[in-house]
C-alpha cells in the first residue's frame, strides 16, 4: 500500500458537514489527486510509458497485461514518502480571523508490494497492494479557514489480483479486479458566535468512516514492431459509501443547538466515486541504450464532484447533492531510460496534469490546480536477479488563488497558496526467480 493516497494531490479532500440549515459549517466537499508514484522504479518517469513498459510486477497497477511479459516469479517491494509545501497566505479581502494555517502537508509515508508469476509461455498471474489515490491536509486548529476545514483526509488502499494472457507474440491482455479499502475523515470548527454579537469559543465537528469498494483494471500491450510497443489501460470507477454519525461537541450557540435538536441527526451518508481513467502509452527502443517513452491519460473527475448526502433524522429525512464543479482532467508525459552500463539504468521524465477545478471553484479543503511533474531515478542490478531502485519526483502546483464564501453569512475566506509543491522520494527492491 502506498498510503500516499493518496495522488491525485491528492488529496486532501473532503470535509463534510452536517446540515444545510443555519449552521456556519460549509457544504459537503470532496476532492483528491491521483498519485502515479508508488515507490516503484517507474517513479522516475513522471508516468511516461506507464502502460507500455513492463520492467517489474508493479506494471500491473498501470497495465495488468504487462505481467505476461515478465519471466519466472518476480517480487517488488517499495516504500516512499511525500513531503509537502502547501501554505496558505491571506489576502486583503479575507474576512475571517486566525493565523494562516502553517504547512498543511508535512509528510506522508507509504509502501507497496507487487508479485508476478509466469504460469506458462502464454499466461501469468500477479497481485498488487498499493495506494495511488488520495492525500491528507492538516491545518492549525485556529487558522483563518477553520470553519471550512481543519483536517481532511481520504485514503484508498487497493488490493489487485491479476491475470494476463499472451494471445500471440505481439498481443497481451490483462485484467485485475481492484478491491479498494477507503478511509475518510474530516474535522472543522463551528462558529458559536451569536449572530456576530456574542463572541464564544468555537465548537467542533468530526466525521470519519471506512468503506470497501470494487472496480477493475483492464489493459492490453501490442508489439507494433521490434522497437515499438503500444499500451492501453482502463481503470473503472470505484464507489465508496461512507456512513457515520457525525460527532459535534462544545456547541453553545442556541440557534445551532435548536437546529441540531430539531434535526436530531443520526447518520450522514457521503458517497464518492474514485474516477475512472484511460491511458495510452508508447515505448520506443531507439538503440541498445536508449528507450523513449510517452503517455496520454484521461481522468473522469467530473463524476467525482457530484457528492450525494443524506441526513437521517427522527422527524424527517433530509437529502442534498452538491456539485463541486469538478471537471475531467488530462495528463501528458514524455521520458526516457538510458542503460548506462549492464548494472545501471537511469530514468527521467516530465509530465503535465490539467486542473480538475477552475480558479473560482478552488477550496481550501482540496486546493487542486494544474501540476507539472519532474522526475528522475536510477535502477542498479546488485546481482543477477536482484535490483535496487530509487527515484525522486517534484510535483509543482505553483500559485493557486482561493476565494471561498459562506452561504449564510456571506463572509469570504480569501488568499492564495504560493509556490505550492509536493516532493516524492521513493525506492525499493525487485527479486527475480
Amino acid at each position: 500500500m502506498t498510503t500516499t493516497f493518496p495522488v491525485k494531490l491528492a488529496k486532501r479532500l473532503v470535509p463534510a458537514t452536517l446540515l444545510y440549515l443555519s449552521l456556519h459549517s460549509s457544504n459537503v466537499l470532496a476532492g483528491g489527486i491521483f498519485i502515479y508514484e508508488a515507490g516503484q522504479e517507474s517513479n522516475g518517469l513522471a508516468n511516461a510509458g506507464s502502460a507500455a513498459l513492463a520492467m517489474d510486477p508493479s506494471v500491473l497497477m498501470s497495465n495488468p497485461a504487462g505481467i505476461a511479459l515478465l519471466p519466472g516469479t518476480q517480487i517488488s517491494a517499495n516504500a516512499q514518502v511525500i513531503f509537502g509545501d502547501i501554505g496558505f497566505s491571506r489576502s486583503s479581502n479575507n474576512q475571517f480571523d486566525g493565523n494562516e494555517g502553517g504547512n498543511a502537508l508535512q509528510y506522508l509515508p507509504g509502501a507497496s508490494l507487487f508479485i508476478s508469476h509466469q504460469i506458462d509461455e502464454r499466461s501469468a498471474i500477479g497481485f498488487g497492494m498499493y495506494g495511488n489515490f488520495g492525500l491528507a491536509l492538516d491545518y492549525d486548529d485556529d487558522w483563518t479557514g477553520r470553519y471550512f476545514t481543519q483536517e481532511a483526509a481520504v485514503i484508498g488502499v487497493s488490493f489487485q489480483p491479476t491475470f494476463a494472457y499472451r494471445f500471440s507474440d505481439d498481443l497481451s491482455l490483462g485484467i485485475g479486479p481492484r478491491m479498494m479499502l477507503g478511509y475518510y475523515r474530516t474535522e472543522m470548527a463551528i462558529d458559536n458566535s451569536l449572530l456576530g454579537l456574542v463572541d464564544r469559543p468555537d465548537g467542533q465537528l468530526e466525521y470519519k468512516d471506512t468503506d470497501f469498494g470494487m472496480g477493475v483494471n483492464l489493459g492490453l500491450m501490442y508489439q507494433l514492431n521490434p522497437r515499438t510497443r503500444l499500451g492501453f489501460a482502463y481503470t473503472s470507477k470505484v464507489k465508496l459509501e461512507f456512513e457515520d454519525s457525525p460527532h459535534v461537541s462544545d456547541i453553545n450557540n442556541p440557534i445551532i443547538n435548536a437546529a441540531l435538536n430539531r434535526l436530531a441527526v443520526d447518520t450522514l451518508e457521503l458517497d464518492m466515486n474514485v474516477p475512472q481513467t484511460a491511458t495510452f502509452s508508447v515505448a520506443y527502443q531507439l538503440d541498445d541504450q536508449w528507450t523513449l517513452l510517452s503517455s496520454l491519460d484521461w481522468q473522469d473527475w467530473s463524476e467525482f464532484g457530484d457528492i450525494g448526502v443524506e441526513v437521517d433524522a427522527n422527524a424527517a429525512d433530509v437529502s442534498r447533492t452538491v456539485d463541486r464543479q469538478y471537471k475531467d482532467t488530462w495528463h501528458a508525459s514524455v521520458g526516457a531510460q538510458y542503460q548506462m552500463s549492464k548494472q545501471l539504468r537511469w530514468s527521467f521524465g516530465v509530465g503535465y496534469d490539467s486542473s480538475a477545478v477552475d480558479d473560482k471553484d478552488r477550496t481550501v479543503d482540496n486546493p487542486m490546480g494544474e501540476a507539472w511533474r519532474f522526475a528522475t531515478g536510477v535502477n542498479y542490478q546488485v546481482e543477477e536477479g536482484f535490483d535496487l531502485h530509487m527515484a525522486y519526483t517534484l510535483v509543482w502546483l505553483g500559485d493557486m488563488d482561493v476565494e471561498q464564501t459562506k452561504a449564510r453569512s456571506g463572509n469570504s475566506l480569501s488568499g492564495s497558496y504560493d509556490n505550492a509543491a509536493l516532493h516524492i522520494v521513493g525506492g525499493g527492491a525487485t527479486w527475480r526467480f
